[in-house]
Formats: C-alpha cells, structure tokens, sequence
C-alpha cells in the first residue's frame, strides 16, 4: 500500500497541514511534504530541499528569495518529484501561491488518483488549476491561516473525504478495454450509434469536445487509460485557428503521436467556431455566417481558408503519429448545420478541408485516408468508422 500525502508550505501552513496529516493517519499511511521557498527549517517527512532537487536545473533556482520565480521554480520541481511515486492519494492547503504550486503536480498523476486541494481561491474560476483533470478543490472559506471554528471543520471535511476515497477505493476496471469518443451535439447521431455498437466489447467513453474535453481525453490517453481513440468530432482545431472559445490549445493530438494509440479520426464539427452570446462575439466576425445555438452559445461557420488551416494543422498532426491511423473524410457534410438547408452547408468551405487534408497527409501503411460521400450522421458512416477501428484493433491484437 502507497501513502496519502499532505502537501504545502509548512513555514507558513504547518499547523494546518499537520491537523489534517493527523486526521489522516487515523486510517492510513501519511507522508508530509514541505513546499516551501524560504529555506526555513521544517518537521515535514519530505523537506523542501528534497523537493527543490528535482528541478531540473537543480534546487539553487527555487530558493532565490524572489517568490514569483521561487513559487514558479518549486512547482515544477513538485510535478517532477510526483511522478512515479507510490501516492494513494493527495491533499494540499494554499492561498493563491500555494494553490499554484501545488496544481501542477496534481494534474501530473493519473486520472483516478484521488486530489484534494483546500484553496483560498476555490470558489472562483478554478478551470486553471483544474484544467482537464479530477482535482476536487474545496473553498477554505477563511484565509488558511492558522485553526479556528471554521478552518477546523473545513480542513476536516477535507482530510475525511480523502480518507474515505483511500478506504473505500473504486476496484479496478477489469471489464472491456476502454475506448475513448469525442462527441459535439451536432455530431451526436454518429456518435451515438458507435458507441452502441462498440459497446458489447468495448468500455465506451465519451468527451464532449468543448476544449476541456479534448484535453481531458488526451490526459486519458497518455495514462494509458484507453486501448484506442475514435476522435469523430474534431472541432476543438476550430476554435484554436479563428480564436473561439472552445480550444484544446496546439497540444491537441500530441498524445496519440506520443503514445501510438490506435487512432480513428474523422471531421466532426469543422464547420464551426464556438463564442459566447452573441454579443460576445469579436467585432471583426460580426459580418459572418453565425448561429445563434442558444442564449450563450454563438456559432460562426468556418471559411474555405479557415478550413484550409484547419486541415493543414490536422494532417501535421497526423503525420507525427506512427501508430495505427485511420482518418475518413464524410463528403456529404461534417455537422447537424452542414447539409442541404441548414444554415452552414457549403461544399465548397468542406471541399477545401478535405482536399487540403488528403493532399497534406503523409498516407503509408499504417496512416491511411477515405473518403465516404456519406453526412457524418449518417448510419453508413458510423458503420464505416466502426469498421476502420475493427481494422486497426485487429492489426493491433495481432
């Protein structure tokens, strides 16, 4: 059995870090851990300096006395000094500082991982911190500075819930191989239909492509979580080439080039570009093809140079990939809003997505391209998609 462990600033949080370390081991193994950038002396299991050596450029660059460079410095000395440990779960207390000190280590560990982080910050926008992982942050109410009433209740509210993760834990999935979707409400009639039929052999899991979803599927990726991909709805590139508000940032695809996943892509939503209301949307783009989809969602359909970008980014991205990929081209249109009558059918805007991915792919053996002359919702295509990942899960298994 690992250990629960109990991380943060202990010059200037040790009484509260050891309170809930305490609560802790009341059930479970505890280590504790010092993050602090000051150099001061402390009783935790873990002294800062050991933390501080696992920056790559060694532990003299965090204890620089200048805290923006120190709290930056140490956090990325924490992320690495996580990895590969033995760690049943986590817990960390902070202000501002702390919370991102602590953050980035936390997203570094797998997906399942219980974390816990008792923030200062936790009742405001917290999609920093958290970005596309299960950190669980916890409001501190008061400062974190020092015991009270209040403090006391909630650190013990916190410290209990991470007991309860390590006493009660989850068994381990040891049914179907988990397969990972991505899905966007225009795509939905696709998706659906193979995630049924996948699902007699397959743990299908779905992500709803709005940037935090991709990312998150990619996180998955890389724990080695999945046993394969069907990116069907591949939007999230939109968004990052005309400045929506959906991105998955440049980093997208880098997991399957990274990791050889078993790899089937397909065109998903690449008509459009995702903002808020409709006054939200940026003054140069208010002369453009948009869609109201609801009171806080506004569409704008992708232009043919758009899509050029679109697909020359896509098929880079492929290229780097030298695992099993599979990626068809639905030439009857690529959404809900992309087809005959619907307020964002262009042929032309699709054909150049298409023909700029097919001429940019770099097909061999294993990376091969397709084009269907169905719509993605169509029943023929999601036999065809199923049938692409049968192809490589074949290849795979052999």
């Amino acid at each position: 059995m690992g250990s629960a462990y109990v991380v943060g600033t202990f010059d200037t949080k040790g009484t509260e870090l050891r309170y809930v370390a305490g609560l802790l081991a009341r059930g479970h193994s505890v280590v504790t851990v010092d993050l602090s950038t000051s150099g001061a002396a402390s009783n935790a299991d873990v002294p800062a300096a050991a933390v501080a050596a696992h920056h790559p450029d060694g532990a003299e660059v965090v204890f620089t006395g200048e805290r923006g460079t120190a709290v930056a410095a140490m956090a990325a000395a924490f992320e690495r000094f996580v990895v590969g440990r033995d760690i049943d779960g986590i817990i960390g207390l902070g202000g501002s500082g702390g919370t991102a000190l602590i953050a980035p280590a936390m997203r570094a560990l797998p997906i399942g991982v219980p974390k816990i982080l008792v923030s200062t910050v936790a009742s405001g926008d917290v999609s920093p911190y958290v970005d596309a992982t299960d950190i669980a942050m916890f409001p501190s109410v008061t400062d974190v500075a020092g015991l009270n009433h209040i403090s006391r209740r909630v650190l013990g509210n916190a410290a209990h819930a991470l007991l309860g993760a390590l006493t009660h834990p989850v068994p381990p999935h040891e049914g179907k191989p988990a397969v990972a979707l991505t899905m966007f409400g225009v795509t939905t009639p696709c998706v659906t239909a193979v995630a049924r039929e996948l699902a007699a052999d397959h743990d299908p899991l779905v992500f709803h492509a709005t940037g935090t979803g991709g990312r998150a599927m990619e996180k998955l990726v890389d724990d080695g979580l999945v046993c394969a991909v069907l990116d069907i709805s591949t939007t999230e590139v939109c968004d990052l080439i005309a400045g929506g508000v959906m991105s998955a940032g440049e980093q997208r695809l880098d997991a399957i080039a990274r990791t050889r996943v078993p790899y089937v892509g397909s065109c998903g939503a690449l008509d459009m570009v995702n903002f808020g209301a409709l006054d939200t949307v940026p003054a140069r783009y208010r002369n453009r093809t948009l869609h109201v989809h609801n009171p806080q969602v506004t569409l704008m359909r992708t232009t043919a140079d758009e899509c050029r970008r679109i697909g020359e980014f896509i098929a880079a991205k492929l290229n780097a990939c030298h695992g099993p990929v599979r990626f068809l081209l639905p030439e009857g249109g690529v959404s809900m809003l992309d087809a005959p009558g619907q307020p964002f059918h262009d042929p032309g805007a699709d054909a150049v997505l298409f023909d700029t991915i097919e001429e940019r792919l770099q097909q061999t053996t294993d990376r091969r391209l397709r084009r269907l002359p169905h719509h993605i919702n169509d029943p023929e295509f999601a036999a065809a998609l199923v049938a692409a990942f049968r192809d490589i899960a074949f290849q795979e298994a052999r």
